[in-house]
């Protein structure tokens, strides 16, 4: 599955800027499958600022987005072919679909 999260956050300050906290503020471990969170975000890259957490999800809602129109234009593109008289291994052979 995407990880939409670090592909968002790595479009703000100029990519790689952010690591995941290993401990909470009380000092307390935070597990591995627990950390890669918006809480969980260390800046690690001089002069870079912390995005908010609404311009984040915004980010993320517009690569979903992106996504799924990317799939919904694969969709049409390959039905356009088939209309076009392409057989689906003719179509499959050009766009892998």
């Amino acid at each position: 599955m995407k990880d939409y999260l670090q592909e968002a956050l790595a479009t703000f300050n100029g990519g790689m800027w952010y690591g995941w906290k290993k401990f909470d503020d009380n000092g307390n471990k935070i597990p591995n499958d627990q950390r890669m969170c918006y809480e969980c975000i260390e800046i690690i890259k001089d002069g870079a600022t912390m995005p908010s957490k609404a311009e984040v999800n915004a980010k993320i809602e517009e690569l979903k987005q992106a996504d799924a129109d990317m799939t919904t234009k694969k969709a049409s593109g390959k039905q356009k072919l088939l209309d076009l008289g392409l057989t689906e291994e003719e179509v499959k052979a050009l766009i892998g679909v």
